[in-house]
């Protein structure tokens, strides 16, 4: 009889005084260069603080992927059964299905690392916080490339969108999506309704592409877009559209990230250089270059004037699907 295969022994992290048990540690989670569920367990801890800002108070959905990330994906918008008492939720309610679905609410370093034991990779927050879910408090500006777009033309875009920021008077934080595009979040006044949001976003997406007309479009419709187009996504702003956290891992097998970079890297960063082996020395060499998000609140009234004078111009806002 064949001898039964050996399990390598859970693991107890002690993480700011809460205990995270880590099954499965050495199951490989991205398999390009090995990197195990316990490496992704301790990327997250070297990028603390930046990882819980970034979703801290914030409803987040889970990405999760049991067997590594070639497997399965799960999207979890409902928090895992057994969870630890300390871990802290937010219930969303979504009036046109007759539903609510309680989310994780990060609150502390030990959810998240509790997340990972839960085989989740990405974390996916809303643009709002729990005190006031319906009120967003963060303005996010997806530069989203077609299939066949050069990564130049992402860069070009980044810098016209800071530029029309600089305009505004708005201060802008950008970083890699952990993909191929590129994502600026601005903080703002927690005063208007999602829809109310969005719409300030098309207005803005819409001067990107005014100032790029040959680059950038705002096409809500895949179909309708070129390939080497870049849709700047304001549909992000809407309500339960989330988007992948700074300092997120991505699913994908290099363990890319979604890191923040200052707007003076944007010209020579790519996607690729940022990935859980790279990252834990450049957050301890630099921090979180997010930090200052808070600090830098933009009221978005003369964007939601632009929409006016657009709305007048005859340019009805898309729908979407």
């Amino acid at each position: 009889m064949a001898a039964a295969a050996s399990r390598t022994p859970a693991t107890v992290l002690d993480v700011d005084g809460y205990e995270v048990r880590l099954t499965n540690p050495d199951r490989v989670y991205f398999s390009e260069r090995g990197e195990t569920k316990r490496d992704l367990a301790d990327y997250y801890l070297s990028v603390g603080d930046g990882i819980v800002r970034a979703l801290r108070d914030r409803p987040c959905m889970l990405h999760r992927f049991p067997k590594g990330v070639d497997g399965a994906k799960v999207h979890q918008k409902r928090l895992p059964a057994g969870a630890p008492p300390w871990v802290e939720t937010v219930r969303l309610h979504f009036p046109r299905y007759g539903l609510h679905a309680d989310e994780l609410c990060v609150t502390r370093l030990a959810d998240v690392i509790w997340a990972v034991q839960m085989s989740t990779v990405e974390f996916h927050p809303w643009n709002s916080r729990r005190p006031q879910p319906e009120l967003p408090d963060e303005w996010r500006i997806d530069l989203d490339p077609m299939p066949r777009c050069p990564f130049s033309r992402v860069r070009r875009a980044a810098h016209v969108a800071h530029e029309v920021l600089d305009e505004l008077g708005a201060v802008g934080w950008p970083k890699t999506s952990g993909g191929r595009g590129m994502h600026v979040y601005v903080r703002i006044r927690q005063e208007h309704g999602f829809k109310v949001v969005r719409r300030a976003a098309l207005a803005f997406a819409r001067e990107v592409e005014r100032r790029l007309p040959d680059d950038v479009t705002t096409t809500w419709w895949r179909k309708d877009r070129a390939p080497t187009d870049l849709f700047v996504d304001y549909n992000q702003n809407a309500r339960d559209h989330t988007m992948a956290a700074a300092y997120s891992v991505r699913g994908n097998a290099r363990g890319t990230v979604s890191a923040p970079v200052a707007w003076d890297e944007v010209d020579d960063a790519l996607p690729d250089d940022f990935t859980i082996a790279t990252m834990p020395g450049r957050f301890a060499r630099l921090g979180d270059l997010h930090a200052g998000m808070d600090d830098a609140v933009f009221d978005i009234a003369p964007l939601l004037e632009w929409a006016d004078r657009d709305e007048r111009d005859g340019r009805d806002e898309p729908t979407g699907p």
